[in-house]
């Protein structure tokens, strides 16, 4: 497996994440491409050439583009055309800076596939995943707030160019699955990983904390009722056996740094590097 950080997570302008980044011996980075310094609409053909001359300076490759529009996902029928066409430019940038992955939380998938939500949602992403298959590109959704049976039969439902960014604290955190057994049962989807610990505080409906986050993000849900993110090795992943059970299904991509909390999140990322280094990945 190859060695990944989100960007973000440095908590610092774009330039420095990457250079970060390469001085800490990863092999690739994933960025945002939502808002900000990598979004399709500000970027410019100097600022794409600035952004391709500096990741080969810090020997580094895009791991996946976030594409994370926010709010409701997809599952607001209205919200979509624009939703649509945004993806569709991140997977073109994708495929543009030589990734053939972007990532993203879609909503809360319904377990019951007669609820007027799941085919509003199968819809936006059939579109979009068969957008990205043209282009050599992968639509990953992000685990969280369904558990893995769920979301393995709504990518079997759509109709290619979907796929799976598995998370595994957000499992632990949020909807009380065992990675290991994700892993094994989405092992055909799995396109890209992050490295997040975190522990379950309170067992909750995971619509109740992706719906606060949709309307009012973290502010507005008091999270620490419920679950807490913590540096990696010090919450309930158990990451040998989750390690172990990417290497059984043959997952040979990357292994992404996420720390979205935390006073010094650099020194965290530190130590999820050295961990992966101490667990030969």
């Amino acid at each position: 497996m190859k060695k990944g950080v989100i960007t973000d997570c440095f908590k610092k302008p774009l330039d420095e994440c990457l250079a970060a980044a390469g001085r800490l011996g990863f092999d690739g980075v994933q960025i945002y491409a939502t808002t900000g310094a990598f979004s399709p609409e500000v970027l410019t053909a100097e600022k794409k050439a600035h952004y391709k001359k500096l990741l080969k300076d810090n020997n580094l490759v895009v791991s996946a583009l976030c594409g994370d529009l926010g709010g409701h996902g997809f599952e607001i029928e209205k919200d979509n055309v624009e939703r649509v066409e945004k993806t569709k430019r991140i997977i073109d940038l994708a495929a543009e800076f030589g990734t053939h992955v972007v990532t993203t939380h879609i909503g809360v998938i319904p377990a019951d596939k007669n609820e007027p939500r799941y085919s509003v949602m199968l819809s936006a992403l059939t579109e979009c995943g068969l957008y990205a298959k043209e282009k050599g590109v992968t639509l990953a959704i992000e685990t969280g707030p369904e558990i893995a049976p769920t979301l393995l039969q709504f990518v079997k439902d759509t109709k290619g160019g979907v796929g799976v960014n598995l998370d595994p604290a957000n499992f632990v955190m949020v909807a009380g699955q065992d990675p290991v057994e994700a892993v094994h049962l989405l092992k055909d989807y799995i396109v890209h990983t992050h490295l997040k610990d975190g522990r379950m505080l309170k067992k909750t409906d995971p619509r109740k904390i992706y719906g606060h986050f949709a309307d009012g993000g973290i502010e507005a849900l008091n999270v620490a009722d419920y679950f807490i993110e913590t540096p990696v090795g010090e919450g309930d992943v158990d990451f040998p056996a989750y390690l172990a059970a990417l290497r059984e299904i043959g997952y040979d991509g990357f292994l992404t740094v996420e720390r979205e909390v935390g006073d010094d999140p650099e020194k965290d990322i530190v130590k999820a590097y050295n961990f992966m280094v101490e667990h030969n990945v």
